[in-house]
């Protein structure tokens, strides 16, 4: 039968067996850095466009529509992977709340994603809203229990506040409101 120290390597720098647990220092900025606050904005700023292309753009809706809506059904997608990304720097492990939205980020993004497919776009509309105003709401929280990184408690209300208004717009157009 191998025995711990059979198994462990030779190495001079390898003789001790890896702690169950590390702690490492982590220093996070209070706002995003330039390149992160370009990134956020990027990802959001075709959902707007979308909109505004109902306006601007009319004969051209029936495809820049559904895009938009799959557009912004992945980026929802994208940002349940982010949170649960973060979730793994957790010292004790991922937290129940963090889990929980990773999981409903993912369904609704997925969700509006088939949605979409099958023409259902008010209902795509709606799930989306309700995705990005999550995180609108839910993100600042997060970063004051230490969630996620602390500059989202000001980037995510105005970045998610586009996507939602960006989106409302949408919804009222599709409804026949404007």
């Amino acid at each position: 039968m191998l025995e711990e120290r059979d198994v462990l390597p030779t190495s001079p720098f390898m003789t001790e067996r890896a702690p169950d647990t590390i702690t490492l220092p982590v220093h996070e900025p209070l706002r995003p850095p330039p390149e992160d606050w370009l990134l956020a904005y990027a990802a959001i700023l075709p959902i707007t466009a979308g909109a505004l292309s109902l306006f601007l753009l009319p004969s051209w809706s029936a495809t820049l529509l559904p895009l938009t809506l799959v557009w912004a059904g992945a980026i929802v997608t994208f940002l349940s992977g982010v949170r649960r990304g973060v979730s793994f720097r957790m010292p004790d492990g991922a937290h129940l709340s963090q889990l929980a939205m990773m999981l409903w980020l993912f369904l609704a993004g997925i969700g509006s994603i088939l949605l979409t497919g099958v023409g259902r776009f008010g209902e795509a509309t709606l799930l989306l809203v309700l995705a990005y105003l999550s995180l609108a709401i839910l993100d600042p929280i997060a970063a004051r229990k230490e969630e996620v990184p602390n500059y989202f408690a000001g980037l995510r209300p105005m970045q998610m506040g586009l996507a939602v208004v960006s989106l409302a717009v949408l919804g009222l157009r599709l409804a026949g409101w404007f």
